[in-house]
């Protein structure tokens, strides 16, 4: 019998308590059982955005974590980041306000594809 105490026990009791959400990926062949590949793609995101916190003033530092965030969206996205930058600043002033949103990298992305099909 176990102790209640020991390690191995609450380790059983944990994963016990969960299992029903543990092994959900079971169930779904698009799940993986772990998030390591997604973790490992944007662990540069965000030891950028941690190592940008000390660049002179808290605006600074935001807008630094900020930059370093679009160059991180469009890596995962597979947009060349100097692309996206050009063709955003040539066309940012003449955008409209309520579709800004679709200068981010994933929407910019999408509209860049249906332009050239069109």
């Amino acid at each position: 019998m176990l102790n209640e105490k020991s390690a191995i026990h609450k380790a059983f009791a944990y994963t016990m308590k969960r299992y029903k959400r543990l092994s959900v990926y079971i169930e779904n062949g698009d799940l993986k059982i772990d998030n390591n590949p997604i973790e490992g793609s944007i662990r540069g995101i965000a030891l950028g955005r941690k190592n940008f916190l000390f660049c002179g003033s808290h605006d600074a530092a935001q807008r630094s974590a900020m930059l370093y965030s679009f160059m991180g969206t469009c890596k995962l996205q597979g947009i060349n980041p100097m692309v996206w930058m050009v063709d955003v600043l040539r066309k940012i002033n003449k955008h409209p306000a309520a579709k800004i949103q679709d200068l981010l990298p994933h929407r910019w992305k999408e509209l860049q594809e249906i332009e050239t099909v069109l």
